[in-house]
């Protein structure tokens, strides 16, 4: 179940807060309906639930807030607006990254599919998906860690009627197997007709917590419909007899042969008709919304909450107190995570699911005459003012913090479907490809250029070439807005800090980057050769020390890029960074390294490559030889030195927004 304490967003300057001092219960066997029209506060009281957004008060997911939860997608589904992720990425392809992400098997994406009706669809990329398979697919991402909890925010905004009926059958048959649901909606009739509980919100107030029979009751106007041919004529016929009987009747004339009226029974209009002689098509109970602003005037809670420990209502924990601890007796399916066949929904039946009807918070608690009849207040739903009057030492509810972005749980695996699954980097790799042979091509024409720079097809008047340059942009669109994903960190920026993570994006990235050294070396040196002859392409006899500067170049691109988009949270910033190593550092590492010391006229690049101190047995003094005159060379100590400014500056910033 869920439980929502004090529910208050942060002031905005001047005006109210968009959420004051809402709480409910939402229980697992229901669906519980949010009501409020549009600005009413419930995405921001869901904002607040889920610890994305900043304000106070407390919720509970089975007895646990969200930030004590150890992986809080498989405890809780939620949906809010689209579905994120790139649109170029496959229904499936995206269902998979989130498998890894969440850290259940790939199968599972699979039978999500089938669930939601989209197997015809797992081959079609996001950006082509219609509005209804886009709100299947959203759903489809929350039932993914089969979770207890759903958290859905409008579903069914923008879907046709088919569509919504299979939604909320959907949801239906999730709560009937013991989950708990609770959706946002503007339309009373639907919440109505949805929900087992509705809790609506006014101008972020709470006005009425009941049961959808008491909603339907007390909150929904009934009408009696009709059609007739002569609808204007019966219209004025019921307003006389109004008048003549003193009822307080109301007939309005919708349109064409439509009519509503209100206060009155379908008997009274019929003998009306039928005394006058109105021939009648239809003659039915209706059920009408009241309309914008019915609940103005109703206080936001009741006054007078029950004591903890009365009859029917089970005691809770104030804003400060621990949960309670017995969620077995109160939820006996407990699960975090658990596999299927244990602990999970699918396996637990409904009875022993569903809550128990006689201990219901609200089912002995007496409505205030104030209230409407049947609204039954949320227990514990006050004002800040009532609350003081109440208890002076009651404090504030405690303050709501943004929870910190999770790390998939297995990032290696998610970040090589991440990579995979958008056409990106294999356009990049590609025209990488075609440019180098080009440009090899013409070096060799021209001549001049050194036999390693020709197969590398790097000019001497570029500061790099187009392999360093392509796996520097495959580094930087490392990080991409595919982690935006509700079931991850909704909205909480670009780049997780952690370094598990990071890890798994360097060797992701150097692995890339060392195919593409390997390919452009080997297409270069194909083209060159049929175009000029093997006399081009014969092997240098210092072919080693050459290859692992070539591979370190362009992996140590890949990894700036990487780094610096990390640091940036920018796909641009990163590829300026890796144009301006030897654009900037490289010049400023060549001037320090070349000029001479203060206390020997010997450069330091040659102090690095003649001073290995030690010989190591087995030959291992040439391998650390190789390795100081790479970094001893301009770019290769640029290159590290941008390296290890970038990984101090990632891991600072990931410190520093930990500490806050």
């Amino acid at each position: 179940m869920i439980q929502a304490t004090g529910l208050t967003s942060s002031p905005r300057k001047e005006l109210p807060p968009a959420v004051d001092d809402v709480s409910f219960e939402a229980h697992a066997g229901r669906v519980t309906a949010l009501l409020g029209a549009p600005g009413a506060g419930k995405t921001t009281a869901l904002r607040l639930m889920l610890e994305l957004q900043r304000g106070r008060g407390i919720t509970y997911f089975r007895g646990r807030p969200l930030h004590r939860i150890p992986h809080p997608s498989r405890e809780v589904g939620v949906l809010l607006g689209d579905v994120p992720g790139h649109p170029a990425r496959t229904v499936r392809g995206h269902l998979r990254m989130l498998c890894a992400a969440t850290g259940v098997p790939a199968r599972r994406a699979d039978e999500v599919l089938e669930a939601a009706g989209l197997v015809s669809l797992r081959d079609e990329r996001l950006g082509t998906l219609s509005r209804g398979m886009d709100r299947r697919l959203g759903l489809a991402c929350a039932l993914l860690p089969d979770p207890h909890t759903l958290v859905l925010d409008e579903p069914a905004r923008g879907l046709s009627a088919a569509e919504s009926r299979w939604l909320y059958g959907t949801l239906r048959a999730y709560a009937a197997r013991g989950g708990t649901v609770l959706c946002t909606t503007a339309d009373p009739k639907e919440a109505a007709r949805i929900a087992d509980h509705v809790v609506t919100l006014e101008r972020g107030r709470l006005v009425a917590d009941q049961a959808a029979a008491d909603f339907s009751r007390t909150r929904l106007r009934p009408r009696v419909a009709v059609r007739s041919p002569h609808a204007a004529r019966l219209c004025a016929l019921l307003a006389q007899e109004a008048r003549a009987t003193r009822r307080s009747v109301e007939a309005v004339h919708e349109g064409g042969n439509r009519l509503c009226v209100y206060g009155s029974t379908c008997a009274d209009v019929g003998e009306i008709a039928f005394r006058h002689g109105i021939v009648v098509h239809q003659l039915a109970d209706e059920v009408g919304d009241m309309g914008p602003g019915a609940g103005a005037g109703e206080p936001a809670a009741d006054e007078k909450a029950p004591p903890a420990g009365a009859a029917g209502e089970p005691a809770r924990p104030g804003p400060g107190a621990p949960p309670p601890t017995d969620d077995t007796a109160r939820d006996p399916d407990h699960h975090s995570g658990a596999p299927a066949g244990e602990d999970s929904p699918a396996s637990v039946s409904p009875s022993q699911r569903a809550p128990d009807a006689s201990k219901a918070p609200d089912a002995s608690v007496a409505p205030d005459a104030s209230v409407a009849e049947g609204a039954h207040p949320a227990p514990g739903a006050r004002s800040r003012r009532a609350a003081r009057t109440r208890d002076t030492g009651a404090g504030l509810p405690p303050a709501v913090s943004v929870r910190p972005a999770p790390r998939p749980l297995r990032p290696l695996r998610y970040e090589i479907r991440r990579a995979t699954g958008v056409g990106t980097g294999f356009l990049v790799g590609a025209a990488v490809l075609v440019v180098s042979a080009l440009t090899a091509v013409l070096l060799a024409r021209v001549g001049h250029t050194p036999q390693p720079r020709l197969l590398a097809a790097w000019p001497r008047e570029l500061p790099l070439p187009p392999a360093a340059l392509g796996a520097g942009l495959l580094g930087a669109l490392a990080f991409g807005d595919e982690f935006r994903h509700p079931a991850l960190a909704a909205d909480r920026g670009t780049v997780p800090r952690r370094l598990g993570l990071l890890t798994a994006k360097l060797l992701v990235a150097s692995a890339s980057a060392a195919v593409l050294a390997v390919l452009t070396v080997g297409c270069d040196a194909e083209l060159l050769h049929l175009v000029y002859g093997r006399e081009v392409v014969e092997v240098p006899a210092d072919w080693l020390p050459l290859s692992a500067g070539w591979l370190g170049l362009v992996i140590g691109c890949a990894c700036a890029g990487v780094l610096a988009a990390g640091v940036f949270r920018s796909t641009t910033a990163g590829l300026a960074v890796v144009v301006a190593v030897p654009l900037l550092v490289v010049p400023l590492v060549h001037k320090v390294t070349e000029g001479p010391a203060v206390r020997t006229p010997v450069p330091l690049a040659s102090r690095l490559r003649d001073g290995v101190p030690l010989r190591w047995p087995f030959g291992g003094e040439r391998h650390l030889d190789a390795v100081l005159r790479l970094i001893a060379q301009p770019v290769g100590g640029a290159l590290t030195l941008s390296l290890a400014a970038l990984l101090c500056a990632y891991v600072f910033t990931g410190l520093r927004s930990r500490v806050r």
